[in-house]
């Protein structure tokens, strides 16, 4: 018998990572990318963390595609790995660049945030994704 326990021909595996590939999609969208895309979209001057010197805009693109598009992607399981990467990146320049210096109270979001997605980086989007029923034969 497998170490997983069955439901209805799923595993409780496949049930956490939908509900931590859902959270965590859902809550960067909403917590963190939309109020990034008004602010990228919305007009007026744009203030910005620029830790590589890129510019301003071009990193708050950058992170506007993480924290939107690659958000929902997650949610929805879609491209899921691929999509990871992005957000993987994304919340470890906000670590030991952005906050290195906050002390893990001012880091301790986007750690928690980095250590999940790597977490579903390792196991995958799980049964309950759209990777899985396309990757059907």
């Amino acid at each position: 018998m497998s170490v997983m326990k069955r439901y209805k021909g799923k595993t409780f595996y496949d049930l956490g990572v939908l509900i931590l590939r859902l959270f965590l999609g859902v809550a960067m969208f909403w917590g963190h990318g939309l109020g990034k895309w008004t602010k990228l979209f919305g007009g007026g001057e744009i203030k910005f963390a620029d830790p590589f010197g890129i510019g301003e805009m071009s990193t708050l693109a950058l992170t506007v595609f993480a924290e939107v598009v690659c958000a929902l992607l997650l949610a929805l399981g879609l491209f899921t790995r691929l999509a990871l990467i992005p957000l993987i990146v994304t919340m470890s320049v906000a670590v030991f660049k952005v906050h290195i210096d906050d002390g893990f109270g001012g880091m301790e979001k986007a750690l928690l945030y980095g250590v999940g997605f790597i977490t579903l980086f390792l196991t995958g989007p799980g049964s309950y994704s759209l990777d899985a029923l396309f990757n059907r034969k």
